[in-house]
């Protein structure tokens, strides 16, 4: 597979490898700037990624060194995993919306027991049977890393505004806060005529918000500090419709391949998840705790298939989306249930 790509008008795409995950790659996109090339997003943190960022920048005619800045689209980390040590190349600059830079920074400062401790009683609550849960629990007094956090990413130096130009000479680049995938996930609007004049409005760099041919995965933003109760699955439906309405004339996404009709793609991933939120209803017609409900659902594998990690962001997406049926008064929490079930209403 060609690891550059040439998209016209000063951007190009790099194939950068994700370690042991099936979606292969994170296309991070290079665009010249009149201060330097600036990536959008860097890819996994591994020596492997690394080499084939530096192969693909090499073969753009630039070095790392020459990196002028780094713009975030999330704080995922085969998005953000090698922004720090462009920055330790480069001297580059690192910028992402606050809302992921929080997300950043509280994962720098807090012990990773904390965090075994916290998903421990998350998926307790969720109904998740014992042995699940001790699988956790005994990482935690092990003080292990399986399936939580265990790394320092870099810390932005720019914060991403939503709705204004990034400050990129000669450029415009303007903010599209699109949450959802996570609660500062941005896409990246080129307000410039389409190199091949194709019609529509300049280009988007989507991020993990529309892609050709998957759904990003939508589950809670997990805080242990903030009580509040999200509506991630609704957050991304509203800005999945906003970025249709932009009508991009091709978009370039940080996975898979760029693509043209970003309105019909929008309008089939909304179909997507009505599809979706009325199968849970059919589930819901016997009251069912999260996990029940993940147990339930179509996955890209049967249940019993599905590895330990991949279970727990399961059970999140499950939740992510019974949390939208209460909102839209299409279910509700059965009163006094514990672990907490749900209902069709």
């Amino acid at each position: 597979m060609t690891q550059v790509t040439d998209h016209g008008g000063g951007v190009r795409s790099i194939r950068v490898p994700i370690p042991d995950n099936p979606l292969g790659t994170t296309l991070v996109h290079l665009v010249d700037t009149d201060l330097g090339p600036v990536l959008i997003d860097t890819g996994w943190d591994d020596p492997a990624s690394w080499d084939a960022l530096a192969a693909g920048l090499n073969a753009c005619g630039v070095s790392v060194a020459e990196v002028h800045g780094v713009v975030i689209t999330h704080h995922h980390p085969d998005h953000h995993g090698l922004s720090g040590k462009v920055r330790e190349a480069s001297g580059a600059w690192i910028a992402m919306h606050a809302l992921d830079t929080a997300i950043v920074r509280r994962t720098r400062e807090n012990r990773p027991d904390r965090w075994f401790s916290y998903m421990a009683d998350k998926l307790a609550s969720s109904g998740a049977p014992e042995e699940h849960v001790a699988l956790l629990r005994a990482a935690r007094t092990a003080r292990l890393s399986t399936g939580l956090p265990a790394f320092t990413p870099a810390l932005p130096d720019r914060e991403i505004v939503p709705g204004e130009l990034l400050d990129l000479a000669g450029r415009r680049l303007r903010a599209i806060w699109t949450p959802g995938h996570t609660p500062g996930h941005v896409c990246l609007h080129l307000e410039e005529t389409h190199p091949a004049a194709l019609p529509g409005n300049g280009r988007l760099f989507s991020g993990d918000h529309l892609l050709p041919r998957i759904t990003p995965h939508i589950g809670l933003y997990e805080d242990p500090d903030d009580a509040t109760v999200a509506d991630p699955l609704g957050d991304y439906l509203d800005a999945l419709e906003r970025v249709g309405r932009l009508n991009p004339a091709e978009v370039l996404p940080a996975h898979q391949h760029a693509f043209t009709d970003a309105p019909g793609r929008v309008r089939e991933l909304l179909a997507h998840h009505e599809d979706r939120l009325t199968g849970l209803l059919a589930l819901l017609s016997t009251p069912l705790t999260s996990w029940q409900l993940a147990e339930r659902m179509e996955w890209n594998r049967p249940w019993d298939q599905i590895p330990f990690t991949s279970r727990n962001i399961a059970v999140s997406e499950a939740e992510a989306h019974v949390r939208r049926l209460v909102k839209l008064g299409r279910a509700e929490a059965v009163t006094g249930s514990d672990p907490v079930t749900y209902v069709a209403l």
